[in-house]
């Protein structure tokens, strides 16, 4: 069992679920070590469906999906993002995906919720999170997708890219623009599925490493009226609350990466001979070795600090983006620190060092990329401080582009 499970943020469901964890993916080893080619959408679609039956059939995206009330426990998320992506980051984002592309349903409190969320929780419907625009990442609120009357519903028009689960989701939760507001305040949220007419997957979008990402098209895409999901002004709070959750689980995510690329530093370390010496034994690897393991831990606080202030206290805006911001930077470090200490097979194409490259970039862009959580943070310092200027409301979007997800965006 882990140290950390020990700590008080953490109670008994908690530590059972973190033990189902390691038996499942103990059993799914193989499967979570073989990664699909990121250039073959089929291949990472395939996989992405069979990784969400699996978690799906074991009852583990409950920890993601949130009940009837719009109830999430995020310590919960936050343990089984950072236990995923320590055995599979592909794993981690299927995961994740089911929670981000759902919330919405439930706390709009959509009729639809009772239909679809049973299904998303049990593997059989995947579900996207559709915000990002070409000229609206972190700045959601400048979103050009507009929702026009057509009586009793709305068409929409416009184009979404970096969608994670693009061409492979049962239905997206999109944002758009509706009537006269302007800025977050003209913003609504809509149901769509993949039938809709007018809708279209128009270009799927390959990453360093695999994630089914693609470009979205709205022609005149037709919807009823039980489609919308938030009104105007209430769909920039709906996408905003529903990241609020998601995003120190992205610190999660980000703590089980990094903890893989110490485990494969550390085995490095203890085998590779330099200077007639194991490299573990030189003072300077110790020492860098020291440093990552001690961001690692401090990351692993400040994400677990900010989910139990979500579960237990209703959240703190900076005490998330701190978690977030921090634990994607230090893992950036970590695996950095993993492919310097293998040397030239640490960006050999496969090595376990070269794979963590890969992966954890993206952390430190999607749902909110660091140097707007930075504004966000200063913001929310200096308005505690009563020291806030009528020009200094900070980003219209407080977050950044969703996948990927989203794990690449959403």
């Amino acid at each position: 069992m882990e140290p950390h499970l020990d700590w008080p943020f953490f109670d008994d469901p908690h530590r059972r679920l973190w033990r189902q964890l390691e038996g499942w993916c103990r059993t799914h080893e193989a499967e979570l070590a073989d990664e699909p080619p990121a250039d073959d959408p089929r291949a990472v679609d395939s996989r992405c469906r069979r990784l969400v039956a699996a978690l799906g059939a074991a009852d583990l995206l409950a920890a993601a999906v949130a009940d009837g009330r719009g109830r999430l426990n995020v310590r919960a998320l936050c343990l089984a993002r950072e236990r995923l992506a320590a055995a599979s980051a592909l794993a981690d984002f299927a995961f994740a995906l089911q929670g981000l592309g759902s919330l919405p349903l439930v706390l709009a409190q959509s009729p639809w919720a009772a239909r679809l969320m049973p299904e998303v929780r049990a593997g059989r419907l995947i579900a996207a999170f559709a915000l990002t625009e070409p000229e609206a990442g972190s700045d959601a609120a400048a979103l050009r997708t507009t929702a026009r009357p057509d009586p009793p519903g709305v068409r929409l028009c416009g184009e979404k890219t970096l969608i994670s689960n693009g061409g492979l989701a049962d239905f997206y939760v999109v944002f758009a623009r509706e009537g006269e507001g302007v800025g977050r305040e003209g913003i609504a949220a809509f149901l769509v599925f993949p039938d809709d007419p007018g809708f279209t997957v128009v270009e799927r979008l390959a990453t360093l490493a695999p994630h089914p990402l693609a470009r979205l098209r709205f022609d005149d895409c037709r919807l009823p009226p039980d489609r919308r999901l938030a009104p105007p002004g209430q769909g920039f709070r709906l996408a905003m609350a529903t990241l609020e959750r998601f995003r120190p689980s992205v610190g999660a995510a980000a703590l089980g990466l990094a903890r893989r690329a110490l485990e494969a530093a550390l085995a490095r370390a203890r085998t590779r001979q330099l200077f007639g010496r194991r490299l573990g034994d030189l003072p300077l690897a110790r020492a860098l070795v020291a440093d990552a393991a001690t961001e690692l831990e401090a990351a692993r606080l400040l994400v677990y600090r900010a989910a139990w202030t979500l579960d237990c206290r209703g959240g703190d805006v900076a005490a998330s983006s701190m978690a977030k911001l921090y634990a994607t930077e230090a893992a950036q470090r970590v695996v950095d620190l993993a492919v310097q200490l293998w040397g030239g097979l640490g960006v050999v194409r496969g090595s376990a060092p070269e794979r963590l490259y890969r992966e954890i970039r993206a952390l430190r862009i999607y749902e909110g990329a660091s140097e707007v959580q930075r504004l966000v943070i200063g913001r929310a310092l200096v308005r505690q401080a009563g020291d806030l200027g009528p020009d200094a409301d900070g980003p219209p979007g407080d977050h950044g582009p969703s996948p990927a997800s989203g794990e690449g965006s959403s």
